[in-house]
């Protein structure tokens, strides 16, 4: 081959690259595209937290902020271990590919399976909490619930079918959107001395004294807040150059949002003694 010839290649193989590299995810996009499942998880772990810490009546809902704190705790385990994942594993896997190169071949496809379980469940779960949090808003809505949780599915699904790039630049917008209303609401409540609406504080009688099952029962319910924290590492390749350290930035961003969301929603949960109510 000439030297023009080979110039010629090396241009076309460099404007392949580039052109590859676009369509890959940038922090903010991956940030986008790969956390949605732990930033939305802010929306229903708070809850699952006091659903049963009111079980023991006013006294158990003191515990929610250190119970949350516990949470955040573990949070910041997942994000150094999941930091070190991708740093050992760039070309992605994460649990899957640690449980394969430590552990064997059937640990690894456990981890998969738990993987594919966990994907499928959160997107249920995420779903259904947004159209649950929707039809209380507009109780008009309760008789299509099913219907629009379907709909709502079907979009994301169509989304994500454009690739990895495209469908994250498309969740932007909503990703920052929440992450604002969230923070919009904590810094709200802190600066309120009273909540805007009055709140129904339909606590029970004990029915349970606070010992260490019940925290630890509260615990694993709100650990639902940590789902999808593992996204990131799974998808290493996926983010541009340098990859390994654009992923390891997402991931600990991650961690800082989702941990001060809970933290913040859990403060504002014992301020103003927020417990469900039936509708």
């Amino acid at each position: 081959m000439s030297a023009a010839g080979a110039g010629d290649q090396a241009a076309e193989d460099q404007d392949s690259d580039a052109a590859e590299e676009s369509h890959r995810l940038t922090a903010l996009e991956g940030l986008a595209a790969l956390s949605l499942d732990a930033l939305s998880s802010v929306a229903y772990g708070p809850e699952a937290i006091v659903i049963v810490l009111m079980t023991a009546g006013v006294a158990g809902l003191k515990y929610t902020l250190p119970v949350t704190l516990a949470i955040v705790l573990l949070l910041a385990v997942l994000v150094i271990s999941y930091r070190q994942v991708i740093e050992a594993f760039p070309g992605g896997g994460g649990a899957y590919a640690v449980a394969k190169t430590h552990l064997g071949t059937t640990a690894s496809l456990v981890a998969a399976g738990s993987l594919v379980v966990d994907y499928v469940l959160n997107a249920a779960v995420g779903v259904s909490a947004g159209v649950e949090a929707l039809v209380s808003a507009f109780p008009s809505l309760y008789g299509g619930r099913v219907v629009i949780c379907l709909v709502i599915l079907a979009l994301i699904t169509a989304a994500n079918l454009w690739g990895a790039a495209d469908s994250a630049r498309l969740f932007i917008a909503p990703t920052v959107i929440f992450i604002v209303a969230i923070y919009a609401v904590i810094v709200g409540g802190l600066v309120r001395s009273h909540p805007a609406v009055a709140l129904s504080h339909q606590v029970p009688s004990a029915t349970e004294t606070i010992g260490l099952l019940l925290l630890l029962r509260a615990f694993a319910s709100g650990c639902s807040a940590l789902t999808g924290v593992e996204a990131i590492a799974n998808a290493v390749p996926s983010f541009r150059r340098p990859r390994a350290r654009r992923a390891q930035h997402t991931e600990m961003w991650l961690g800082i949002l989702l941990g001060s969301m809970l933290i913040g929603l859990s403060i504002l949960i014992r301020k103003y003694q927020v417990t469900p109510t039936p509708t």
